[in-house]
């Protein structure tokens, strides 16, 4: 297990974000949280956050892989039908638009748990049933904007 640093960072909105989006932990950003693309450990390996704080957690993770994927199909329907109005071919389109449907929401999935868990951890700061590994939690109590 790493050392943690003297003075963690501030858990500011943008780190928080930045952490979740490139699939590191919210709280240290350590990696590690996957053992598969589909399988996210309880805790974090290198401070012990716990990734899915309450029950029901991942039901914002799935919320927000619903929106992102469908706002692509959307955008992604608007494109195939201004480049194959009037003449195109709608058997193409709708080829990309389904394929499309099933890989985003696929490869966004590890994205969505790690980012959802940075999104919470910004509206609820850690408690002390959280625990975590003391040594990482920044010194200030309250997320910086």
């Amino acid at each position: 297990m790493e050392d943690p640093p003297r003075d963690p960072p501030p858990l500011t909105v943008t780190r928080l974000l930045a952490r979740g989006l490139t699939l590191r932990c919210p709280l240290c950003g350590g990696g590690g949280l996957f053992r598969h693309w589909f399988t996210i450990v309880d805790r974090c390996p290198r401070c012990a956050f716990r990734l899915e704080r309450v029950e029901g957690h991942w039901l914002g993770a799935l919320g927000m892989n619903t929106i992102v994927s469908f706002a692509v199909v959307l955008a992604a329907t608007i494109v195939a039908f201004m480049l194959t109005y009037p003449d195109g071919s709608v058997t193409v389109a709708v080829t990309v638009i389904v394929a499309i449907a099933v890989v985003v929401p696929l490869a966004f999935y590890p994205v969505s748990k790690t980012l959802w868990s940075a999104i919470d951890l910004a509206m609820t700061p850690l408690e002390p049933e959280d625990d975590v590994d003391p040594r990482w939690i920044p010194t200030s109590h309250h997320h910086e904007r």
